[in-house]
């Protein structure tokens, strides 16, 4: 069997489109594989686990949204499907009760992991961007788990509205930055895969899908870039049992 790899879905309550059809492909194409990995950003905003238990009287379509898919997770899961999730820039709140109802395994931001027996190296991608310093500097903070703990200590109205103001912030910071900025550094790539001694690096975050060759330590080397889903089109990875990774996009209509 195959392992996919998705990222960047940016699942909210506005876009009930995409929530429909990603767990239609949950409910089929998932179930196909050995393995699914999310790397990120699987949430456009995550303000807390807690969020779980807010029943139906949250106003927002929070909790409706977190219930129905935390719920299409665990049946995937429960099907024989392993899950793997990782923290994005906006999700990066998702705990451990999350990903225990799930039945899914948090992984840490990087992680090398054996993918049709070779080594391969997954990431977010935002740690990449280092030409963007405002941006690195608040990763730094937001990753602080004091200042996690500060936020989570908040009530949820305060932490809804604080994450709707960062994504207005980060949406007028984006329009003013240059291109290059926003997307990875090449010698940080080469740096990083350099240091975990491997020849694939998959990751999200740039919303850039391509597959990139270059070259670690003398050796050919590929970083594949996973595409952001809109209610039309998805972006997959597919690894066979030989360790060969396939970029692709897919309709959803």
């Amino acid at each position: 069997m195959s392992t996919l790899l998705i990222s960047d879905l940016h699942l909210h309550p506005g876009a009930p489109e995409l929530t429909e059809r990603f767990l239609d492909w949950l409910g089929h194409r998932a179930r196909q594989a050995e393995a699914l990995y999310i790397l990120g950003d699987f949430f456009d905003a995550w303000i807390g686990d807690d969020l779980l238990d807010l029943g139906d009287a949250d106003p927002t379509g929070h909790a409706a949204l977190a219930r129905r898919v935390v719920t299409a997770l665990r049946e995937l899961s429960d099907s024989g499907t392993a899950l793997y999730l990782m923290h994005g820039n906006r999700d990066f709140l998702l705990g451990e009760r999350f990903a225990r109802d799930a039945g899914a395994t948090l992984l840490p931001d990087p992680s090398v992991m054996p993918l049709g027996g070779a080594p391969v190296l997954l990431m977010h991608g935002d740690s990449l961007c280092t030409g963007d310093d405002t941006y690195q500097a608040f990763r730094t903070q937001a990753r602080n788990p004091q200042w996690q703990r500060q936020i989570l200590a908040l009530p949820i109205p305060d932490r809804l509205a604080l994450a709707h103001s960062l994504r207005e912030q980060s949406g007028e910071a984006t329009s003013n930055k240059a291109d290059a900025i926003m997307d990875v550094t090449p010698a940080e790539v080469v740096h990083v895969m350099h240091a975990h001694g491997v020849a694939i690096l998959i990751h999200g975050h740039t919303h850039r899908p391509a597959v990139h060759g270059l070259e670690v330590d003398g050796q050919p080397a590929r970083r594949l870039v996973l595409g952001d889903w809109q209610p039309d089109q998805g972006w997959e990875i597919e690894v066979d049992g030989n360790g060969h990774p396939e970029l692709r996009a897919f309709s959803l209509v």
